[in-house]
């Protein structure tokens, strides 16, 4: 497949050439200096791709490869829109951030002040906060949505929050109490945006048009759910991990607008990232002041999450960031908080192998730390019984099980829904995956496997075992 490209600027840089060839997992052999990235898109069934990197407070270049549309063989283009999906959680946050700055909103009241159109449920006297609904605190459920098909009818954002048809989601409720933990949940992003809709009396879009995406000059990126034509031409089509589309059309839509519903490119996310990192540094604030700035990139009660952002300290250098994945698209965003740098990858594809091997070539083309993730393999022999003694299920979560099994010498992982990959040892009970950054560690209590520890985006999940 050759790569269709579309360049901001410096179409020669020398320095994107070198990203497009260093291309590394998150192991490598010793020597090793990396994959090209036509070779990986074919590797990974991906039709599409688009980059920007962000350095020393400007988009230094974007660029596109592969098609929008393979069938209809239309390239991907700077122009051409990607979704967002939970991306658009951040690009809302701001949004309603604006509704603080101009008074209209308050992150610490009651948000049944707000709505008018729709109560939240509460009990036991707990309140729920703007705050807590953009930082994933606020205790409630549904953590996703499924979006509908072309054709399907389309649920009210007050049907999306009862559960009630045409929606294809359960009801958002009160299930945890409020400011006691993080509980990921579109559902409570959902209740902003009701909120942001009943106090402005306008259309999600609308607002968010008026509020971010004009004033940034996010020209190519909307939340209109469906988009209407004739912008529906730039528009990726989007596709499964085998680069096929999937049956019932070429993407799905979401009412869920704040949690999922934005389209846009990697030059316009670009122009979001840049226009926090000026505000948090005091160096613009045109959008929101420094102190509002300050509150949506702080982590709110859990360790990582701010107001629609999480922030990540990697070997002391601080991002802000979050990624995306709807049904055919998958996105990752990351913005330091100091610097001005910063990368936006999208793809039409739910393959997720591709984007952290992106991030390591920019992060070592441009040294920005802490972005490079990528280990030397150090491959330890374990004796047949230690492997066999691994073996089983582990509880991750409800409804989640990680399947330990044996293939000869091999161990392998598998998660519920998803497909098996080997596992490498490091120690006789720490092993590593090469295709994502993510180790397990088998603790033993009495002689016996008692559990095995998931660690993952810095953070350790325990996983009990249950056979």
């Amino acid at each position: 497949m050759q790569p269709c490209v579309s360049n901001a600027q410096n179409a020669v840089d020398p320095q994107i050439a070198r990203v497009e060839k260093s291309l590394i997992g998150p192991t490598h052999t010793k020597g090793f200096t990396g994959w090209a990235l036509k070779e990986r898109m074919a590797h990974y069934h991906i039709n599409g791709l688009s980059i920007a990197v962000i350095r020393n407070y400007k988009i230094a270049w974007a660029k596109g490869y592969g098609r929008a549309d393979k069938e209809q063989h239309l390239p991907v283009t700077l122009q051409t829109r990607f979704q967002a999906g939970s991306i658009s959680k951040s690009v809302n946050a701001l949004g309603i951030l604006t509704l603080v700055r101009d008074g209209k909103l308050a992150l610490d009241t009651d948000v049944n002040h707000y709505l008018s159109t729709w109560k939240l449920a509460q009990s036991g006297g707990s309140k729920v906060t703007l705050a807590n609904l953009l930082s994933h605190t606020a205790g409630l459920n549904v953590s996703g949505f499924s979006g509908y098909t072309a054709g399907q009818p389309i649920p009210s954002v007050q049907q999306v929050l009862n559960g009630e048809k045409p929606a294809n989601s359960p009801p958002v409720r009160m299930v945890e109490k409020p400011g006691t933990g993080f509980a990921y949940s579109g559902g409570g992003v959902t209740v902003a945006q009701l909120i942001a809709m009943d106090v402005t009396h306008q259309s999600y879009e609308q607002l968010m048009d008026e509020r971010v995406l004009k004033p940034l000059e996010m020209s190519n990126s909307t939340f209109e759910q469906p988009v209407v034509k004739p912008r529906a031409a730039v528009l990726a089509s989007g596709y499964d991990e085998s680069g096929r589309k999937f049956k019932g059309g070429n993407y799905h839509f979401y009412p869920e607008q704040a949690a999922a519903g934005l389209w846009t490119t990697p030059t316009n996310l670009a122009r979001f990232i840049l226009a926090i990192q000026k505000a948090f540094e005091g160096k613009d604030p045109g959008i929101i002041p420094q102190t509002l700035a300050a509150k949506m990139l702080t982590p709110f009660i859990d360790k990582r999450a701010g107001l629609g952002v999480f922030i990540d300290s990697l070997k002391g250098m601080d991002y802000f960031g979050h990624d995306g994945l709807t049904y055919g698209f998958r996105s990752l965003y990351y913005g330091s908080l100091k610097g001005g740098n910063g990368v936006v990858i999208m793809t039409n594809s739910v393959s997720d192998g591709l984007i952290p091997e992106i991030v390591n070539s920019i992060a070592r083309v441009y040294n920005f730390k802490g972005l490079y993730n990528s280990v030397e393999e150090k491959n330890k022999i374990v004796s047949q019984t230690i492997l066999q003694s691994y073996v089983g299920r582990y509880q991750l979560a409800p409804g989640m099980i990680l399947n330990i099994y044996r293939q000869a010498n091999q161990l392998l992982v598998q998660l519920t829904g998803q497909s098996s990959i080997p596992i490498f040892a490091e120690t006789d009970r720490k092993f590593y995956i090469k295709v994502v950054n993510a180790q397990l560690e088998f603790v033993k209590e009495k002689g016996k496997v008692t559990k095995v520890i998931l660690y993952q985006d810095g953070a350790a999940n325990i996983a009990p075992r249950i056979k």
